[in-house]
């Protein structure tokens, strides 16, 4: 078994979900008392988000691949950044490094080709609806089509994320309000929708909504396990 190096605490909230989820998913691959081989480092969220606010991407970027350089140090076998906006800065982690990173658009959008769907929606935070950095690697790498909610709608998502979801907030009127959303894109066309922020699954379920959706945290913890095993 490989050891998982996870860079999480943005926020821990879904990070907490991130380690349960690998551990449910190893136990029922290997049985008994199996669980999985995990390094975890957990930032400040705090520091995170000001810089975020800021626009501080390169000092953002500085930070995250010293995590990874302990993680590699510390002997993970490969990467994992738990949390789908800090992808922006997944070039400078993987250039730390020398062990892989698994990165959380690669294993969403191979679940999306395998399941046949073209035309998805994206949910997630400002930084990862309104910047290229996640939707162009899905439409130029892997042929999807990807639309995104109206300005009104991106506010509203990305406001709930940051003022309710990274503090344990599950409001039911919020899930309603991104029950309308999901269900506005899909009457745009999107056959899938995508939760693009690893909070979001701890709002929104699947029995929530008719049209399909790809929860990040869940799929990205999959492919980590089925890393570590293979």
């Amino acid at each position: 078994m490989k050891t998982i190096g996870i860079i999480g605490g943005m926020s821990w909230e879904s990070s907490a979900l991130y380690y349960k989820t690998i551990n449910e998913l190893t136990k029922q691959r290997l049985g008994g008392l199996h669980s999985a081989k995990v390094i975890l480092n957990s930032v400040d969220f705090a520091h995170i988000e000001r810089l975020q606010h800021q626009g501080d991407w390169e000092q953002l970027g500085d930070m995250l691949a010293n995590e990874a350089t302990r993680l590699e140090r510390a002997g993970a076998d490969f990467l994992l950044i738990a949390t789908n906006t800090m992808h922006k800065v997944a070039d400078a982690v993987q250039s730390a490094v020398q062990i892989p990173l698994l990165h959380i658009a690669d294993a969403t959008a191979k679940e999306l080709v395998q399941q046949k769907h073209q035309k998805v929606g994206f949910i997630g935070t400002r930084y990862s609806m309104e910047d290229d950095f996640y939707i162009r690697r899905l439409e130029e790498q892997y042929g999807l089509d990807v639309i995104t909610p109206s300005k009104q709608d991106r506010d509203n998502i990305h406001k709930i994320i940051y003022d309710e979801l990274c503090l344990g907030k599950i409001l039911p009127e919020s899930r309603e309000i991104y029950i309308d959303i999901v269900n506005r894109l899909n009457a745009a066309g999107a056959e899938a929708v995508i939760e693009g922020c690893t909070e979001i699954t701890l709002l929104l379920k699947q029995e929530h909504v008719a049209v399909p959706l790809f929860d990040t945290t869940y799929i990205h913890a999959q492919a980590a396990v089925d890393t570590a095993l293979e």
